[in-house]
């Protein structure tokens, strides 16, 4: 009798959400309704055009046929087909990340460290001039550097021509053009890596410095002991941003070589726009754009790996 009136009571009683994450939900599960516009537009816009870029990775699709499955033909395509064009083309962006990166780094740390020491109205002009580049759009900056580099009347050849050194062909000689390009990246001042870390060093409690000084740190000591160890987390962040920013350059090579100049300004981006916009061979390009998202998250775990502190204060 006892059981019965039991499952009559457990009948009657509502079910409720078990655990902590029902808990939540019957708590804050009205809240969800102010971030659903955000959720949906990115699962509209983002997240689906990813993965069905994903689906037809996996698919013979052009202008012509498309939902075909042909499996991995595609990614092996992207390496076979032109001559093994793509294989360049990640040679290239291997090159001009890992030199635009640790270039990146050093001059935004040394800046940083410069302007630290200013007063305060030095030091807010200086963030200021330095972070322009960062609000100048980035067409603007790569015309500007087709300008200075143009073989007949740029700005370079002409200081060349001072010292009576013969004209160099920046933009059009193969052997020259790749570097000419990485070097406009170097010489823009990385601005977002200045704020940041003139920022995080600010944050280092001054006691810090006062008692390595005490103790016979010099100055470079202090830097290399205290100042880098204790902004590695803000490091790691900007080498982490600055890889996928580089791994992703297109609109320098876009706008400086339009039409290219041979395999030297190839890089893996510029190999995905041509397959996918001019040559219409969207399964192609789709594999080509989830062999770059591997790179970039192979290494970004890689780094993440490296740099990652533990180290707060």
């Amino acid at each position: 009798m006892s059981d019965i009136s039991l499952s009559r009571a457990e009948k009657r009683t509502p079910s409720r959400p078990s655990g902590a994450f029902g808990r939540t939900l019957k708590k804050h599960g009205w809240s969800y309704f102010f971030i659903l516009p955000s959720m949906l537009t990115f699962a509209i816009f983002t997240l689906f055009p990813i993965l069905w870029a994903l689906v037809i990775s996996f698919q013979d699709s052009d202008i012509v046929t498309t939902g075909k499955w042909i499996g991995l033909k595609n990614y092996v395509s992207a390496f076979t087909t032109e001559g093994g064009i793509f294989l360049k083309s990640i040679e290239n962006t291997l090159y001009y990340t890992v030199i635009t990166v640790i270039a990146n780094i050093l001059i935004a740390l040394v800046l940083a460290g410069l302007i630290q020491k200013r007063g305060k109205i030095a030091k807010t002009f200086f963030l200021a001039a330095f972070y322009l580049p960062a609000v100048s759009s980035s067409v603007i900056i790569a015309i500007t550097w087709k300008w200075i580099f143009n073989s007949e009347y740029g700005m370079l050849n002409y200081l060349l021509s001072l010292v009576h050194i013969a004209p160099v062909r920046w933009l059009s000689d193969p052997n020259v053009v790749l570097n000419s390009i990485t070097l406009s990246t170097v010489l823009t001042i990385p601005a977002t890596g200045v704020v940041l870390f003139n920022a995080a060093m600010a944050s280092i409690p001054p006691e810090f410095y006062e008692a390595a000084q005490i103790d016979g740190a010099g100055p470079i000591q202090r830097w290399w002991y205290i100042t880098l160890p204790l902004i590695k987390s803000t490091t790691l962040y900007l080498v982490v941003l600055y890889t996928i920013a580089s791994f992703q350059v297109f609109e320098k090579f876009f706008v400086m070589v339009k039409s290219g100049v041979g395999t030297s300004t190839q890089v893996m981006v510029t190999q995905i726009y041509e397959n996918g916009f001019q040559q219409s061979r969207y399964g192609v390009a789709s594999a080509q754009a989830f062999i770059l998202f591997l790179m970039i998250a192979s290494v970004a775990v890689v780094q993440f790996r490296m740099l990652r502190s533990d180290v707060e204060y």
